[in-house]
């Protein structure tokens, strides 16, 4: 897309006058001189006057035949950054809109970030934040940076480098999202020639070497297109397509093949008057040439997340060479092109807007929704960037609602994207009537229903697999929440604990003591105090110690001598700030004692366990605790098993021990000698009793010589890694 360059307003008034009225360039023009007035004495790296540049923004979008008020947003939008003039001003001068659009376009101003990327996720936060009151901001935006990628000659290799980086990861992906095609092409061909500008230059010969040979293959092929349609007496123009540089290497780097694989392929595009003629055309080619099978995709019925709407087909050419072809309507051309900008040449209604404005609305409110759970601005961007490299794929509900999700996207993706609670209490899926697992990738066509459970919760495993930002971003956002809640509930009980040695309870506490302690340690709440405990960050029996009232302190000596009778109870059910040493591997029924781990909250180790000898008896690093009697869940154990070498013997030990409701975790096996081999078993089991059973009838089997648990082995991180900096 070369946008005609205009040097001055009155040329820009002419090409204006075609789709505006006469009040509206008016506007526009008044906009301008508004701009050039605020901008005085200010000059581009290239020596030009600066408003040269906003008047070159505003005809790229007067190209995509835009809406005055975005037109004059765009001879304004360095206004508030670059001068002394306030968005109230605009407002008096230009109304609400404009101003807002404005201040939407501004970029971030006098903020130190800690880094070059945050400063960039940052941007890009705020940029959605304006979309959402306005889809023209980004619009704006979107001219603005294209304008810069075109100028970018006069700036430093490393700041065009920079630029042209952000370009291709962010600016390119959002005019894709966004439909704008021509826009998307580009920021792609710019961008790439400034970041790899020897990879550009040896392609683009290379295209013009083989670009001579093919003249007559594309012109053999064309007129037999155009022959075959006159034939049938279907109106529709036929155009040659060009391969862009971008999308060549892209090509040859990601599927790894040769630049005459990538140069074999022919492909043209039809345009015709209306859907039906669409399908005609398609009939038409298809008894022409031989369709290529599975290569024919429907996106008029079915349009793609972007709105893009075309038929596609590949077929088998003369002298089999492939053919691929697009046949849209006009405005489905215009669409491809200009995307959601086409949007406002095409309304014929303020209160119906389009499907593509409407679809980027609603991609703009999932990015709201994602910026809410995310943790800081890199998060954010990180969930955003996996959604704007979308090869959709498409999927039904078992009531038939179509729903877009990303290449590689599994059932919890499409649970997530039917909406968050169904999500968070997903439990199994069917794929096409048959029960399936959570993970396995979903392919276009196919009938995906999710079954759910109350109470249940996401899996933190779930993270190794899902696709989409929103699935990422909700499922780091419930595991986060729910980790900060058992965190409160573990501080509580262990504040509680060790306020009991002052014959208190938290309950008790007088509020001055406790503000007191809160801003001592500059603290805003009594549940952030008892997360800090829960997660190990904070010794509770000195936090005690500094609730108690003054006189009760002096009783501290005869606290810590009963602190040895209170036990705090392991139920099992403590969740995520609750670990099992894997080195002693505690299960209920061992005799047990609590180690407080700075971040992770408490690791449980057996009383006996070698890596918590020299901490045992320090009260600031170990809790005593002991087993709930009704402590619940499966626990993690080691057992060792000495046999004599026979065909079979690894079926019998697993359906033996399968037996015992115990289930097999990890099964290794090591070969002593020729006679003997050692099976080195990671089983979960209830409690102790349980894993008797399980070894009494490891026992029982013949060729078994010893079975043996593996106790306290010693891990190779010395102690001082262990405790951290507790």
């Amino acid at each position: 897309m070369q946008a005609e360059v205009f040097d001055s307003i009155d040329s820009l008034s002419s090409n204006l006058a075609g789709y505006l009225g006469t009040e509206q360039v008016n506007h526009v023009r008044r906009a301008y001189y508004y701009a050039e007035q605020a901008h005085e004495g200010q000059f581009r790296r290239s020596g030009e006057p600066y408003v040269t540049h906003p008047l070159a923004v505003a005809g790229i979008l007067g190209d995509m035949h835009m809406d005055h008020q975005s037109l004059m947003a765009a001879m304004l939008h360095d206004v508030i950054e670059d001068t002394g003039i306030t968005k109230t001003a605009i407002k008096s001068q230009f109304g609400n809109t404009v101003a807002d659009l404005v201040d939407g376009v501004s970029k971030l101003n006098k903020i130190t970030f800690s880094s070059r990327a945050e400063a960039q996720a940052e941007n890009f936060q705020k940029m959605a934040m304006a979309m959402a009151k306005d889809l023209r901001v980004i619009l704006v935006k979107i001219a603005d940076r294209l304008h810069n990628m075109r100028t970018l000659d006069v700036l430093t290799p490393d700041k065009r480098r920079r630029i042209s980086r952000e370009t291709l990861d962010i600016y390119a992906p959002i005019a894709n999202r966004l439909g704008m095609n021509n826009v998307r092409v580009e920021f792609e061909e710019l961008g790439f020639a400034a970041l790899y500008p020897m990879r550009a230059r040896r392609i683009s010969a290379a295209v013009k070497r083989v670009r001579g040979n093919r003249k007559e293959i594309v012109s053999q092929i064309q007129t037999a297109l155009e022959a075959c349609l006159e034939r049938e007496g279907l109106p529709g123009r036929t155009i040659g397509r060009e391969k862009h540089l971008y999308s060549i290497y892209e090509k040859m780097r990601s599927k790894r093949r040769s630049f005459s694989e990538i140069m074999d392929v022919y492909a043209f595009r039809i345009i015709v008057d209306k859907v039906d003629t669409c399908y005609r055309v398609l009939g038409a080619v298809h008894s022409l040439y031989k369709p290529v099978p599975g290569r024919f995709k429907d996106y008029i019925a079915i349009p793609k997340a972007n709105g893009y709407q075309s038929l596609h087909t590949t077929l088998f050419g003369m002298h089999g060479v492939p053919i691929e072809i697009q046949i849209r309507t006009e405005e489905m051309e215009a669409m491809a092109n200009n995307g959601i900008a086409a949007h406002w040449l095409y309304k014929s209604n303020e209160d119906l807007p389009s499907n593509a404005h409407m679809r980027a609305r609603e991609w703009v409110n999932g990015l709201l929704e994602m910026q809410k759970h995310a943790g800081n601005s890199l998060e954010f961007i990180e969930h955003v960037k996996i959604d704007l490299f979308p090869d959709e794929i498409y999927v039904f509900t078992p009531k038939g609602t179509i729903f877009e999700l990303p290449m590689g996207s599994t059932a919890v993706d499409f649970a997530y994207a039917i909406h968050t609670d169904v999500g968070n209490s997903c439990v199994a899926c069917r794929i096409s009537r048959r029960l399936a697992p959570l993970s396995e990738p979903l392919q276009s066509g196919q009938t995906v229903e999710i079954i759910t459970a109350p109470g249940t919760q996401p899996n933190p495993a779930w993270l190794s697999f899902v696709v989409t930002g929103k699935a990422r971003s909700n499922i780091r956002h419930y595991l986060k929440n729910q980790k900060q809640s058992e965190s409160v509930a573990l501080g509580r009980r262990l504040l509680n604990k060790a306020l009991s040695n002052f014959d208190t309870q938290i309950e008790t506490i007088d509020p001055q003591n406790l503000e007191a302690v809160l801003s001592q340690n500059n603290i805003n709440s009594l549940d952030q105090l008892l997360e800090e405990i829960g997660l190990g960050n904070r010794m509770s029996h000195l936090v005690a110690q500094k609730l108690v009232s003054q006189h009760k302190a002096a009783t501290v000596v005869e606290a810590t001598e009963r602190e040895q009778e209170g036990y705090l109870a392991i139920r099992g059910s403590e969740g995520m700030v609750m670990n099992y040493a894997k080195c002693c591997h505690p299960i209920p029924g061992d005799p047990i004692v609590g180690h407080i781990s700075s971040g992770r909250g408490m690791v449980i180790h057996t009383d006996d366990c070698n890596n918590i000898a020299d901490i045992r008896d320090n009260p600031e690093k170990c809790v005593s605790v002991r087993w709930d009697p009704d402590v619940i869940g499966e626990f993690s154990v080691e057992l060792r098993v000495e046999l004599e070498n026979q065909r079979g013997i690894i079926a019998t030990l697993a359906t033996t021990i399968t037996g015992t409701e115990a289930n097999i975790e990890k099964i290794s096996t090591l070969e002593r000698d020729a006679r003997f081999s050692i099976v080195n078993l990671s089983l979960n089991v209830r409690n102790r009793v349980h894993l008797a059973r399980v070894m009494k009838r490891v026992r029982l089997i013949k060729p078994v010589v010893r079975v043996t648990r593996v106790k306290s082995r010693k891990v190779r991180k010395t102690i001082k890694s262990i405790i951290g900096s507790n």
